[in-house]
């Protein structure tokens, strides 16, 4: 008896909404790991690039929502340039941030930001911060 596992089976309906926000195939992937041998902001990820992939395929789509992975990705796309499948990485992270933000949680709370803390760093950054992390 042989055992197959399609991924029509496993392709929930999270799965499912990463891969419409995004455009891209999940299941493309070959886990070669290229994404996260050139990713910059690793040393800081809970969830290699691959790895979130991989928990993609498998329909863990929740793992990866309890991760910081997809908030701390740069968008640089790295990942994306050195994929051999093509695939935008850079947007499958785009498509997990908006997954979270829809659930209207804030992650940054700016009235706790201290004011002084808050000058040191450039304006286009505060606001691309507050977007990210702010419902």
């Amino acid at each position: 008896m042989e055992f197959k596992i399609r991924a029509e089976e496993i392709r929930n309906e999270l799965v499912r909404k990463v891969e419409e926000l995004s455009g891209q195939n999940v299941f493309a992937c070959y886990q070669c790991g290229k994404c996260s041998s050139g990713c910059p902001s690793v040393p800081y990820m809970e969830l290699l690039p691959n790895q979130v992939l991989r928990l993609l395929q498998f329909g863990k789509v929740e793992r990866i929502l309890q991760s910081n992975t997809h908030w701390i990705c740069a968008s640089c796309f790295v990942c994306t340039t050195r994929c051999p499948k093509d695939i935008d990485i850079a947007a499958i992270m785009e498509a997990l941030r908006q997954l979270d933000l829809r659930k209207n949680r804030d992650y940054l709370k700016i009235p706790e930001i201290d004011g002084e803390e808050m000058a040191k760093f450039p304006p286009i950054a505060l606001v691309s911060a507050f977007r990210k992390l702010t419902a």
